[in-house]
């Protein structure tokens, strides 16, 4: 009675295994491509967490006068918008999302908005210690959609993040890439691993 329903569910998690790995494997040769036909970053995408991110992209935009600037929350937005103006970076060039509730949200809330204005290649600044997971989260979001990334660290004195976080966000990423839901709201759920 049993063999049936048990001969269907490895059935399933094999094709879904399948499905996961030749999607994964997609990854590096998009990644590639965008890179060939964007070999330098379009745009500067600062992922929120600490006002010093948005103190140092405001430095290293002086330096990239041409890129427009993305910050994935953070900072209070009056704070976040008079740190860019003390750079005296104009508005025009400022994107400030208050969309995401966390690194794997700050990927895909805009994944779409960078689509929509053909950017195929990002400079991806946070703190040195979230670099880990910051790259492990756009490796497959950015990726999966055609998008390259130069990662840029703020400095930082903290421990690096745990592999458990990274390895649950890597999950909620994969998620994502299949269903186009993060999880986000499960987040509770896994305040443990934190």
């Amino acid at each position: 009675m049993f063999e049936p329903k048990l001969k269907r569910f490895r059935l399933i998690c094999l094709v879904s295994t399948a499905l996961i790995v030749l999607l994964i494997s997609i990854i590096p040769v998009r990644l590639a491509l965008a890179h060939l036909q964007a070999p330098q970053p379009q745009a500067i995408l600062t992922l929120g967490g600490g006002i010093e991110r948005e103190i140092f992209t405001g430095e290293f935009a002086l330096g990239h006068p041409t890129l427009e600037i993305w910050v994935s929350t953070g900072t209070p937005l009056e704070v976040a918008a008079g740190i860019f103006r003390a750079y005296n970076i104009p508005e025009t060039r400022l994107h400030i999302d208050r969309r995401a509730v966390d690194t794997v949200t700050n990927f895909t809330t805009l994944v779409a908005d960078f689509k929509s204005r053909q950017i195929q290649h990002l400079y991806v600044i946070t703190s040195a210690h979230h670099m880990r997971r910051a790259l492990s989260i756009a490796t497959l979001i950015l990726g999966s959609q055609g998008i390259a990334f130069t990662p840029v660290s703020v400095p930082s004195g903290e421990p690096p993040e745990s592999w458990l976080r990274i390895l649950r966000d890597i999950g909620r990423s994969l998620v994502w890439i299949v269903t186009g839901r993060t999880g986000a709201s499960l987040d509770r759920i896994f305040e443990v691993w934190r």
